[in-house]
């Protein structure tokens, strides 16, 4: 087995242990960094959307009901609790148990690309973005919501600190900014907005048309 094929396992093994308990634990962190964001998310998706490491499908309820939804996670447990989460919404969603890294669909394929809170723990964010790239259409949109490397010195230093075991225990890095891997992927960065001490990070890029 590879360095990322190892990689790839172990995330998935533990999203699939985490799912029972994910969105009771994640909400309260919710709460206090992004209030608002999942709304924004949704407000910005339009067409075919595609949300890449879906999760427990927390952004569904947030989404315009002229949209259509595909998702795809590495963790078929977290597929599987989106897909309750998509029943009782009354939602139709079609969701992949997938790498991000080596998506299954086909070239141009959505108008929307969406990341919630993902890009920390996929191993090569340089390559999940050069396959969102492939799947938008020309002129399609990335979304992302993002936990990032803070430009405030001192947050930036305890994220240094804190990273090593948040690596080891939670397969998610502290110190990830998306923004450094858009524009090598081909995405043109259209609005960028930073909040809670630049910590949480709101993007929206975009395909060439061309």
């Amino acid at each position: 087995m590879d360095a990322s094929t190892e990689r790839a396992t172990r995330i998935r093994q533990h999203y699939n242990g985490l799912a029972p308990r994910y969105d009771n634990m994640i909400s309260t962190t919710e709460r206090l960094l992004i209030p608002e964001g999942r709304a924004w998310v949704g407000s910005q998706a339009s067409g075919d959307v595609l949300e890449i490491a879906v999760g427990t499908g927390r952004n569904f309820e947030h989404y315009p009901d002229s949209v259509a939804v595909t998702g795809i996670d590495l963790s078929p447990e977290m597929v599987e609790i989106a897909r309750g989460h998509a029943r009782r919404l009354g939602r139709e969603v079609s969701l992949v148990v997938g790498d991000v890294e080596r998506m299954p669909f086909r070239d141009a394929t959505f108008d929307t690309a969406v990341s919630t809170l993902s890009l920390c723990t996929v191993p090569h964010p340089e390559r999940a973005l050069r396959e969102v790239w492939r799947v938008l259409r020309p002129g399609g949109r990335f979304v992302a919501l993002e936990h990032v490397r803070s430009p405030n010195p001192v947050v930036r230093l305890a994220q240094r600190v804190l990273n090593p075991l948040s690596l080891r225990y939670g397969c998610d890095n502290l110190l990830r900014e998306p923004l450094d891997f858009l524009e090598p992927a081909g995405l043109e960065v259209e609005f960028v907005a930073r909040s809670k001490l630049g910590l949480i990070e709101q993007v929206v890029a975009r395909k060439p048309a061309r």
